[in-house]
C-alpha cells in the first residue's frame, strides 16, 4: 500500500489527504497546535458539497521522524512557512520518495529542489477552495482537482501509483506530462482570483457580475499571462475568456483562501501571488498595473492585520 505524508494539513492537505485516507490509503498528517490536538482526539471532518466525511481516527503527528520514509509527500504548507517546513522532509525520504508541493504561486518546486534535490522533487498544483473552518474540520466549497507530474514529463512508477490511489478517492486527478505549464496556468488564475476577491473583500460572484470588476479581472489575467509567456511558459492566449467562463461556473460565494486569511487577520500569500506577478514582470519587462495596484493596496495586511 502507498504511504503518503501530508506536511501541512490545512485546506489543501486536509481535504485531499482526508479523501485518500477514507479509501484506505496510508496517510499521516503532519500538523501542529490546536488542529493537531483535534485530529488526534476527534479525527478529521470534511464538510463538502460533494458529501461530508468524518474519519474518527487519523494518523497525525508534529514529528516526521515518527513516520519514517514514505512513497509520496504532499507539501501543502503556506508559502510563507515553506523554507522553515522543509526541515521536516529528510526523515520522510526513501530512495524513490517524491515530494510534491501543492501550493499557490510558482516558487514551490525551486524551494523543494533546493531542500531535497531534483530526484526527490515532482511538480504539482491543486484546484480547490477549502479552509480549516475550526480545528479538525475542513470546509470545502468548490473544485477538487489534483494535478501532478515529473519535472521532465516522464511517466514514472511512483506517480502512476499515486494516480491509482487517487482515482477511487472521489476527486479529479491528473498525471500531467507538462506540469510546469499546469503550475503557471494555475498561477495566472489564482493570482487573479486571490487578488480580486481580497482587494474587493467580495466573493467571486460579485466580481463576475459587475462589468467594471470583470474587466479589471480580465486585465489582470492578460498581465499574468504576458508574464508567463515572457518567461517562456506556453500558457494559452485565450486566458481571459477561459477564466471568465471558469469563474462564472464557480459557486458565487466562493472566496480565495487569501480573502479568508485577510478576514481572519492572518498572514497573506500576497508576495507569492500578485506580488510575484509584479516581481517577475519587472524581471522580464512586462508591465503589470492591475497586479501592482492589488499588491500595493493589500501590502499593509501582508503580515496580518496592521492593528
Amino acid at each position: 500500500m502507498m504511504r503518503i505524508a501530508v506536511v501541512g494539513a490545512g485546506g489543501v492537505g486536509g481535504y485531499f489527504g482526508g479523501r485518500l485516507a477514507a479509501t484506505g490509503t496510508d496517510v499521516t498528517f503532519v500538523a501542529r497546535g490546536a488542529h493537531l490536538d483535534a485530529l488526534r482526539t476527534h479525527g478529521l471532518r470534511i464538510n463538502s458539497p460533494k458529501g461530508n466525511l468524518h474519519l474518527p481516527r487519523v494518523s497525525a503527528t508534529n514529528d516526521p521522524a515518527t513516520i519514517g520514509p514514505v512513497d509520496i509527500v504532499f507539501f501543502t504548507v503556506k508559502l510563507y512557512d515553506s523554507e522553515a517546513a522543509t526541515s521536516m522532509l529528510p526523515p520522510l525520504l526513501g530512495p524513490t520518495t517524491a515530494v510534491i508541493p501543492f501550493q499557490n504561486g510558482v516558487d514551490g518546486v525551486d524551494i523543494i529542489t533546493r531542500a531535497v534535490g531534483q530526484s526527490h522533487t515532482a511538480g504539482g498544483t491543486a484546484y480547490v477552495s477549502a479552509v480549516i473552518a475550526e480545528p479538525g474540520v475542513i470546509r470545502h466549497t468548490a473544485m477538487d482537482h489534483l494535478i501532478f507530474g515529473e519535472l521532465d514529463g516522464r511517466r514514472s512508477a511512483r506517480l502512476e501509483q499515486l494516480l491509482d490511489a487517487c482515482q477511487p478517492a472521489g476527486f479529479q486527478s491528473t498525471f500531467s506530462s507538462s506540469i510546469n505549464v499546469d503550475i503557471w496556468t494555475k498561477f495566472v488564475r489564482l493570482s487573479v482570483f486571490s487578488g480580486m476577491t481580497a482587494v474587493t473583500r467580495c466573493p467571486i460572484g460579485v466580481i463576475v457580475n459587475d462589468p467594471d470588476l470583470l474587466e479589471m479581472l480580465k486585465a489582470a489575467v492578460r498581465e499574468a499571462t504576458g508574464v508567463a509567456q515572457a518567461k517562456g511558459i506556453a500558457v494559452p492566449d485565450d486566458g481571459p475568456d477561459r477564466v471568465e467562463v471558469a469563474y462564472k461556473a464557480l459557486p458565487p460565494q466562493a472566496k480565495a483562501s487569501m480573502l479568508e486569511d485577510l478576514e481572519r487577520g492572518r498572514h497573506l500569500e500576497l508576495p507569492w501571488l500578485s506580488g510575484a506577478v509584479v516581481r517577475i514582470g519587472r524581471e522580464v519587462g512586462v508591465d503589470t498595473p492591475v497586479h501592482r495596484f492589488i499588491a500595493a493596496v493589500l501590502k499593509p495586511y501582508a503580515n496580518g492585520s496592521p492593528d
